[in-house]
């Protein structure tokens, strides 16, 4: 597979058609006085609510391009291929998705008879049974990888478990964490869902140590943080993967890495996640489908195919603040991956942004357009 070829090509073509996002950020620099009488563009945005929305679209579109699926060209509609296709959607559907379900099910059945047993036989032996129950769930990942006909190349040493040490790694859809989970069992930090993913949150997942939050739960930030410092100090504790953006992404951007895994004081440890979106794309939109639905579509696609790289351990460098040092990981997880690098909150996705923001935003994209056309 030529991952750096697939990487740098679809790094040129997101370029051709997305906006400069850096242009619509305050550059840090006072803006000078004009001369008196000497017309501004942001006046003109005052005095033209037409240039004032457009401005503002621009900018809204820039935040909204993160979270966005570009569906592929349509190539069938033609006399020569659409045969081919139709029998394409026939083999897909009743043929391959078939299979790959039983094999789901199969999985299913060899881990609970397994799993049940092992969970309620031996409460007495604690550190036999996390250590079958570690080696069960990574066995079930590999099994739900399976049915997707996964074909994932990881680059670099596999984890270990030491202590004072945190993982991260940009975020696409809920199966990063099954793709990493097959290799090592971690213990992720997740939003706590509903319907069946929520119940093997409570009872499966919670076997590996893994730590839930509901984002509109304030008082939930405090009792996260608090376990994440009791985890990281723990010898015999999985591995901690945490997905600092906080939300899904379109795996073409990555938005602000949230400070909390950087404010730990131990080492984090990047993961580079790139999926190649040529049989299916891979971003979970849970504002508009459910995780069911979103697996389902990957069981009927061809293959889900990617690449994940462990990247060399970090650590805060002297006089540098948790946020500099989140910056300074993200940066080295969006090179590796071919990501862009977006200066927005993820957690915006879920609230919509006051006028006072919006606002500054576009007095912000007013004041750098100005400039440019200062310097023409």
């Amino acid at each position: 597979m030529n991952s750096t070829g697939t990487l740098k090509s679809s790094s040129s073509e997101l370029d051709l058609d997305r906006p400069n996002i850096e242009d619509y950020l305050p550059s840090g620099a006072a803006i000078q006085q004009e001369p008196r009488g000497k017309l501004r563009l942001h006046d003109l945005l005052d005095i033209s609510p037409t240039l004032s929305e457009a401005a503002g679209a621009i900018v809204d579109d820039s935040f909204t391009r993160c979270f966005k699926s570009n569906p592929p060209e349509p190539w069938n509609w033609n006399i020569y291929l659409f045969p081919l296709w139709c029998f394409g959607v026939f083999l897909r559907y009743l043929i391959i998705f078939p299979t790959r379900a039983l094999v789901l099910t199969i999985g299913w059945i060899i881990f609970l008879s397994a799993f049940i047993p092992v969970h309620l036989l031996l409460k007495g032996h604690d550190k036999l049974r996390r250590n079958i129950e570690r080696s069960l769930v990574e066995m079930m990942c590999g099994f739900f990888v399976a049915s997707w006909t996964g074909v994932v190349k990881y680059h670099g040493p596999r984890p270990s478990r030491r202590p004072k040490q945190v993982f991260v790694a940009n975020h696409t859809s809920m199966i990063d964490f099954i793709i990493l989970e097959q290799m090592t069992a971690f213990a992720v930090i997740m939003q706590k869902h509903p319907g069946w993913v929520g119940l093997l949150q409570s009872t499966i997942l919670e076997s590996v140590g893994c730590i839930w939050f509901n984002r509109s739960e304030a008082k939930d930030r405090e009792i996260v943080a608090r376990k994440l410092r009791d985890h990281v100090q723990g010898t015999d504790n999985n591995p901690l993967l945490i997905f600092p953006e906080g939300t899904c992404v379109n795996n073409h951007y990555t938005v602000m890495f949230k400070k909390g895994a950087f404010e730990l004081g131990c080492t984090v440890c990047p993961i580079a996640i790139k999926y190649n979106k040529i049989f299916v794309d891979a971003f979970w939109n849970s504002r508009k489908q459910s995780f069911t639905t979103h697996l389902l579509q990957l069981m009927t696609s061809w293959a889900v195919v990617c690449d994940v790289w462990y990247l060399e351990p970090q650590n805060l460098k002297p006089g540098e603040t948790p946020i500099e040092f989140a910056e300074r990981v993200r940066d080295i997880i969006s090179t590796r991956a071919g990501l862009k690098m977006v200066p927005w909150d993820g957690y915006l996705k879920y609230s919509r942004p006051s006028p006072k923001h919006r606002e500054r935003k576009q007095q912000n994209f007013a004041e750098s357009v100005l400039r440019r056309l200062e310097e023409k």
